[in-house]
This record gives structure tokens, C-alpha cells and sequence, in this order.
């Protein structure tokens, strides 16, 4: 059995957002960290917060929202390379979300990172997700 815990973790963000809710509790793992700090500094929630309870660690994420329209910051979050089907990306082909306007989550060698950032250090990798 094979489970996605990536996968999890961004389909519970997407459900936050269409139910409106403004946190979300995730499961934590080191992974998860790395992108909830990605997304963080790109400005697609408005903060985090890491709980450990006994042995459970989670993740608490504020989701962001317009504050006239309530349209959330998040318009798609969808992942990329599952389990099942691994997509990697040379420095030279990696991919542009709706033309620079989204980003795209790479896993590369020095750490998770956006496709804008892994294109200036020439470093390819992983494409976890898209977010726009």
C-alpha cells in the first residue's frame, strides 16, 4: 500500500480553500515544512505555525483570502510527481506555470525551492507541484 502524503497534504489545502476555512491542520513531515516555507515566501498563505503534541508533530497553515472579494491566493495547487510516476527536470527545462505567474515546487539537491529560484543556481530536480 502506498500511500501520498504529499499528495494529502496539498488536497487538504485545496479542500481548506473551497470550504472556505481560514487553518488548515496537516500531518507534518520534513517535506511538508519545506513547501508550507515556499509557499510562505511566495505569498500564497499568510503564516504557519509548527505543533508537536506527545509524538504528533502538524502543521497549523493560515490560508489567505482578498479581503474585499474573499477569492483565496491560491487559485490551483496541483501535484506533479506521485509516487507511482516521478517527474524530473533538467535546469534547462523547467517548467513555467501559467507563464511565470504560478510556480512550480522543485525538490533538488540543495533543498525544496521554486522553479524561478532553481533556474538562477542552474540546479534541476523534482517537480513537486504547481501553485497559481
Amino acid at each position: 500500500m502506498i500511500t501520498d502524503s504529499i499528495g494529502n497534504y496539498l488536497t487538504s489545502i485545496r479542500n481548506g480553500l473551497l470550504a472556505e476555512h481560514k487553518v488548515v491542520r496537516v500531518p507534518a513531515s520534513n517535506i511538508k515544512k519545506e513547501i508550507t516555507k515556499v509557499l510562505m515566501d511566495q505569498g500564497y498563505i499568510l503564516n504557519y505555525k509548527f505543533e508537536k503534541d506527545g509524538s504528533h508533530e502538524t502543521i497549523q497553515i493560515a490560508l489567505k483570502y482578498n479581503s474585499i472579494t474573499k477569492i483565496p491566493a491560491i487559485r490551483g495547487i496541483d501535484r506533479i510527481s506521485t509516487p507511482g510516476l516521478r517527474k524530473y527536470s533538467s535546469a534547462k527545462d523547467l517548467p513555467r506555470v501559467i507563464n511565470g505567474l504560478g510556480v512550480a515546487v522543485i525538490s533538488t539537491s540543495q533543498g525544496i525551492m521554486t522553479d524561478k529560484k532553481a533556474r538562477q543556481m542552474n540546479i534541476g530536480g523534482e517537480v513537486i507541484c504547481y501553485v497559481y
